[in-house]
């Protein structure tokens, strides 16, 4: 009887490591840990508060809008708008409160746009069977036209009678000095990783990822599934835009220009299969930090920050390779 319980938990005990050692997501963690160990004795400012105070704050805008963006992905979708999607939801934000709302106006009418673009999009996507490469497409240049609509292409600096809240809001530290972004980051991943792991609607996510027919078939509600998980996409880059504003204290109709790029590295990089079927909120924010300490590096060692592009793009095809791989040896 003790030798059975012995082999099982050493059976567990192997069944994890080997878990861990054949996961992406955790892979990329080291690779951040030991980026981060290699940087702080290469340099000497990349340790410092200041510096990992503004690493930790940047990789919250990228990590927020992927645990969205993961959530399609595990779909089989991709939703190429969210760059522009945050870009529309500040600059509504800004308009609004510039006109003298208060910021709970705001932030309502801000959401609120992000969610119908979300819908527009799902309705799309899943009811009219438009590819969501193209829809999405569309939308990101929809988006920020209709932010330099709104704003007449100017920037927008004042907001209204709740200013200093709105900066607040963004650029405050007010629980124990953690920049205020980080802790609605590691909130809405505590959320993204709960839903995905803990519901019915994060089983249907990765059940219409894995074989949609099937989906069909055992009665998941596919289009409505869709419609939803393209909200909240849009729903992440709103409030991201949101937390944003707060921090520049200012919006243009550049903000976010090219983000869905990172956003999609980020994901893809964190262990999400564009093929659909696979993802998780942590490495969404492990596949973000490693970007943004990738960014932060190569100012610090001196290179030209257009070889940036170039360290990302070989991420993501190593996170490519690697899930090939895996996938290889699991078929064997």
């Amino acid at each position: 009887m003790t030798t059975t319980l012995e082999k099982t938990i050493d059976a567990k005990q192997q069944s994890w490591l080997s878990e861990k050692l054949g996961s992406q997501t955790f892979w990329v963690f080291m690779a951040v840990v030991a980026a981060c160990v290699f940087l702080s004795f290469a340099t000497d400012s990349f340790a410092t508060p200041k510096n990992l105070y503004n690493i930790t704050r940047n990789v919250t805008f990228v990590a927020m809008i992927a645990l969205g963006m993961t959530m399609v992905i595990i779909t089989g979708g991709i939703d190429l708008s969210v760059g522009s999607v945050l870009c529309l939801c500040s600059m509504v934000l800004a308009v609004v409160m510039h006109a003298g709302y208060n910021i709970e106006v705001g932030i309502a009418a801000s959401i609120a746009t992000a969610l119908v673009i979300g819908a527009f999009n799902g309705i799309l996507i899943a009811y009219l069977d438009f590819p969501p490469f193209v829809v999405t497409l569309g939308m990101l240049s929809i988006a920020r036209s209709l932010a330099m609509v709104t704003s007449g292409n100017t920037v927008v600096f004042e907001f209204g009678p709740d200013h200093q809240q709105l900066l607040a809001l963004g650029g405050g530290a007010w629980l124990f000095g953690i920049a205020n972004p980080v802790i609605y980051m590691l909130v809405l991943a505590l959320i993204t990783g709960f839903v995905l792991r803990w519901t019915r609607f994060g089983r249907y996510l990765f059940a219409i990822g894995g074989n949609e027919h099937a989906a069909t078939l055992t009665g998941v509600p596919v289009k409505l599934i869709k419609v939803a998980v393209y909200m909240v996409s849009a729903l992440s880059a709103g409030i991201a835009g949101i937390v944003q504003t707060g921090w520049l204290g200012a919006v243009t109709t550049n903000i976010g220009s090219g983000m869905e790029l990172q956003v999609i590295a980020a994901a893809v990089i964190g262990g999400a299969n564009l093929a659909g079927g696979v993802g998780t909120a942590m490495g969404a924010i492990i596949g973000a930090a490693l970007i943004e300490v990738i960014r932060n590096s190569l100012g610090l060692l001196g290179i030209n920050a257009f070889w940036q592009g170039v360290f990302i793009g070989g991420a993501i095809l190593l996170a490519v390779l690697f899930d090939r791989i895996r996938n290889l040896r699991q078929r064997d």
